[in-house]
């Protein structure tokens, strides 16, 4: 058995798309939604993702009020630039790349942003909000997985979701989405303090693999006919690339072999992220808008 390749590349267009209609209409109505996404400092893939979250907002028509930093920036000239922007009524959505330099404690900026432009959904209150199931932002990686078996008419309901990993963007906030009466999945998170892992791992209807380390998930652990979302997105070293680099997710390749489905990296969740920013970027528009 071979797995079948879900798309995240044609979903994502597909979700695009529908957004940038959506942004027609508002503009119709005299509304322009806007993201400003802030960059501080040269991390080259912190430069790559702020550049295809850039790509993706031209082509959804909306403004673009990005703004590059150096990497010197105090974290009190940061939070000065937030303040500005969360009273700039012409911003919609506020994003801050991360990671930060060093220097800039992280917690302290996300806190610093409203949360009615906290697009990533990383600030406590929109995190609250998925947690008891209220309107809020959802954290875009998680909603991405939600929608890519949406849209391939993965059965969720009663299955058993294993994810591998607990990070605050990615496992914490996809394991109440899973469990949500809407996706309505059993689940399960393994971490590095999990024992057995591999057996726990087995069990899954839908293995979920979030840890940030190549070959986490290998094939002896997948049960026949699992779905596997591989969120993984690692560089490793690859002299015959130009880049010098390949990407690979934290499944060995190897698990293709029985899994049912499977997301590829790249071209799987990577692309419904952005996909996702779009989408909170028109909802927040719509909702200062008093449209939603």
């Amino acid at each position: 058995m071979s797995a079948q390749i879900i798309d995240g590349k044609q979903i994502a267009v597909d979700v695009r798309e529908n957004v940038a209609k959506k942004v027609g209409e508002l503009k119709d109505k005299g509304i322009n939604p806007c993201l400003a996404v802030i960059l501080v400092g040269e991390n080259p893939a912190s430069v790559s993702y702020v550049t295809g979250k850039q790509k993706a907002l031209a082509e959804a028509g909306m403004t673009d009020k990005s703004v590059h930093l150096p990497e010197s920036t105090s974290e009190e000239e940061l939070l000065a630039l937030i303040e500005k922007l969360n009273n700039d009524k012409t911003v919609n959505g506020i994003l801050v790349q991360l990671p930060l330099p060093k220097h800039i404690n992280e917690d302290r900026v996300i806190m610093a942003i409203n949360p009615e432009k906290d697009v990533d959904g990383f600030h406590p209150v929109n995190v609250g909000n998925l947690m008891i199931g209220r309107p809020g932002f959802l954290p875009c990686t998680p909603h991405g997985v939600v929608v890519l078996l949406e849209k391939m008419n993965i059965e969720t309901s009663g299955k058993h979701c294993v994810i591998v990993g607990r990070s605050n963007i990615v496992g914490k906030p996809l394991a109440i989405l899973m469990s949500s009466k809407k996706v309505n999945s059993t689940v399960t998170i393994c971490h590095t303090g999990t024992k057995n892992m591999a057996e726990i791992v087995k069990q899954a209807d839908i293995v979920v693999a979030a840890a940030g380390h190549p070959s986490t998930v290998t094939k002896d652990m997948v049960k026949p006919g699992a779905v596997v979302i591989d969120v993984g997105v690692n560089r490793i070293p690859d002299s015959t690339k130009k880049s010098g680099f390949r990407l690979v997710g934290d499944c060995e390749k190897e698990v293709s072999d029985v899994a049912s489905f499977i997301t590829p990296v790249p071209g799987g969740v990577g692309p419904m992220t952005i996909a996702m920013l779009m989408v909170n970027t028109l909802e927040a528009a719509e909702r200062q808008n008093g449209i939603l």
